[in-house]
């Protein structure tokens, strides 16, 4: 069984991408709505919230932890696999994919929790890329607000976005990565409101790490039912109807 978490409704983009590669396995989705948004919460906090998601998860069953939540990894990830032993599998901002997609000249544009943008992993990650030059981080806390909320059309968002995207697209910017898993929900609409952006985003390349450590690890399930258990801070939800329309 594979065990997602995330600090809200965030990583239902990343199960759907992880459930499309494994069909026949089982899950648990943690969202620790009690909490969310991570955005203005202390490293500290977040790496214990973290953690005992992680120990819930695995008591329920779960052979993988997946970090679904970015702010996540960069705060907690390094912390976990030194005093765990089990399979940890965490997405990150997919600066890599928009590097290696665009040419020297292209410009990126990083969108992300401040925690994520701040963090040491993060911009470990840029200057490993060479690519510090060419790109621009963005914090976007209140997306992950709208999202929690459901707002994911209208005149507010919109508005939002022109401001804080708009301030720094340029013609040269090509890629905007979307460094927080609540911000794939708003894909289309950044794409729409500015046509010279391709958003790119780390759920496939995560779902196919996921795919190889169940391999790797002999955990590979052919008999699952398929079946997703949600939990909201570890309280079992009994109406998952909202949980199931995000993931359609």
């Amino acid at each position: 069984m594979i065990g997602v978490f995330d600090s809200g409704i965030g990583g239902l983009s990343l199960l759907r991408a992880i459930k499309d590669r494994l069909p026949k396995e089982d899950y648990i989705y943690y969202a620790d709505v009690k909490h969310v948004p991570y955005s203005y919460r202390s490293s500290e906090e977040i790496r214990d919230l973290v953690e005992n998601a992680c120990l819930f998860l695995r008591e329920k069953g779960c052979d993988v932890i997946v970090l679904a939540c970015n702010t996540a990894t960069n705060v907690a990830v390094e912390y976990l696999r030194e005093k765990y032993d089990f399979p940890i599998v965490a997405i990150q901002p997919a600066v890599k994919i928009a590097a290696d997609l665009g040419d020297n000249k292209d410009r990126i544009l990083t969108c992300a929790t401040p925690v994520t943008l701040s963090s040491d992993r993060y911009n470990k990650l840029v200057k490993s890329l060479n690519i510090s030059e060419r790109l621009d981080n963005l914090p976007l806390p209140k997306l992950v607000e709208f999202a929690e909320k459901g707002i994911f059309e209208g005149v507010e968002v919109e508005a939002y976005l022109k401001k804080e995207i708009g301030a720094l697209n340029t013609p040269e910017h090509h890629f905007i990565v979307l460094g927080c898993t609540h911000f794939t929900f708003y894909e289309d609409l950044i794409e729409r409101l500015f046509p010279n952006l391709v958003a790119i985003d780390g759920n496939e390349g995560t779902a196919k790490r996921v795919e190889f450590v169940m391999a790797e690890n002999g955990l590979l399930n052919s008999n699952g039912t398929s079946a997703i258990t949600f939990y909201e801070s570890g309280e079992r939800v009994v109406d998952d109807t909202k949980y199931f329309d995000l993931l359609s």
